[in-house]
């Protein structure tokens, strides 16, 4: 899939991989795009600069979700491609309080799942389109630092997984998997296993993965080679990981 003359919507735009996502469609043609952020100033600001429209939206609110898609419609005709883009990646260990679980599922798992109920359904009225959600390593892998968080980006890979079965090859679905990437979500994670991947590096990857169709779109090749291990040898696996929490720690 290519991004000139395509209409697209990326909720979570106004900062960070969807900030980086909306500047780099725009200079690769997209016909129009649409900021959603839960952040009016923030998706109005990108929005601006890349001569889109900016949107306020709450991935968790079935309404307010069905307004963006219903809004985008109206505005500009038709969707062809939702990135479901939107992530919280604040948490905990095995304290993790109900109100963070109950955030990160919330907004990993049931915001691309609400999104998805709205837009897959216009998308196979017009015979096809892209839905994107931008999981993350860490739900192909577990990563090691916030529980809830990795959890629910296992959810959010089985929501892409579950509809790329049920809605595809009308429907592209593709999930985003990169490690820690430089953005104001990185200091809720701490001390990481790997360096930080620029803004840049990742939406370069986004941008060959479409092109590509690829289900998973990996910035870097650290974690499919990891999945790869871990589907070969999971025991191995994990006391891998068991190996490297414990050199974090001392």
């Amino acid at each position: 899939m290519t991004i000139a003359g395509k209409n697209i919507i990326v909720t979570g735009g106004a900062s960070g991989i969807g900030k980086g996502m909306c500047e780099r469609f725009a200079l690769l043609g997209a016909a129009n795009i649409v900021v959603a952020d839960l952040n009016l100033d923030g998706a109005s600001a990108v929005a601006e600069a890349v001569g889109g429209l900016g949107r306020q939206c709450d991935v968790t609110n079935d309404a307010s979700v069905a307004a963006l898609v219903t809004d985008t419609i109206a505005d500009v005709g038709h969707v062809d491609m939702f990135f479901a883009n939107a992530g919280i990646g604040a948490g905990a260990g095995i304290d993790a309080s109900d109100e963070m679980w109950d955030l990160s599922l919330k907004v990993n798992v049931m915001g691309p799942a609400i999104a998805a109920r709205h837009v897959v359904p216009h998308m196979e009225e017009r015979g096809g389109g892209t839905f994107v959600i931008t999981a993350s390593a860490a739900g192909l892998n577990t990563g090691p630092v916030s529980f809830n968080y990795a959890v629910s980006k296992h959810g959010a890979i089985g929501v892409a997984e579950w509809l790329a079965i049920n809605h595809g090859p009308s429907i592209t679905v593709q999930a985003i998997c990169p490690t820690i990437v430089d953005t104001p979500m990185a200091s809720d994670f701490g001390e990481v296993m790997f360096q930080a991947l620029s803004v840049d590096d990742v939406v370069d990857s986004i941008v060959a993965g479409l092109e590509a169709g690829t289900f998973i779109i990996a910035p870097n090749e650290q974690p499919m080679a990891m999945f790869q291990a871990k589907a070969n040898d999971w025991d191995g696996f994990l006391g891998n990981l068991q190996q490297r929490v414990q050199g974090l720690k001392s």
